[in-house]
């Protein structure tokens, strides 16, 4: 947890201040996504650095795209998610998103619109901006594909 708490402190030193609120992700988000396969930790040097969720679809959130339209919605597809590094460690979504990739060529990804470091990323490694989801909150994200 100490790495995605530092993950929070990044986004708000960006001025993200809205995203990852009221104690998300919680303990218990992360305990589920390990108990279902799909919480992942990177490690450098035996230190562990990042943290990030690989879930297969359906994801409920995308069912729905507005103001857009997904690049191919027939096929499966994996969704990343609560990705998140400590300050020091770099080159971290990269390495991420080659070992999704790895696994799976077609990858969804969202993101809250104040969180530029992190649309930076996505656009850097050559998602494509699809349109907004609404999280089941109601919460507007900015939502990507990519498709190898």
């Amino acid at each position: 947890m100490a790495v995605l708490e530092a993950a929070k402190g990044i986004m708000r030193a960006s001025g993200n201040m809205n995203q990852w609120v009221n104690g998300y992700p919680s303990h218990e988000v992360i305990e589920t996504d390990i108990a279902r396969g799909h919480g992942f930790v990177v490690e450098d040097a035996g230190r562990l650095v990042a943290y990030f969720a690989f879930i297969p679809s359906p994801e409920p959130t995308y069912a729905k795209i507005y103001n857009g339209a997904w690049l191919e919605d027939t096929l499966p597809y994996h969704v990343v998610h609560r990705i998140g590094s400590l300050p020091d460690a770099h080159g971290i979504f990269a390495s991420v998103m080659d070992w999704c990739f790895a696994h799976d060529p077609n990858i969804r990804i969202d993101t809250h619109r104040d969180n530029t470091i992190m649309r930076h990323c996505i656009e850097k490694c050559g998602f494509r901006y699809c349109g907004i989801i609404y999280l089941l909150d109601g919460a507007e994200r900015l939502a990507y594909q990519k498709k190898c």
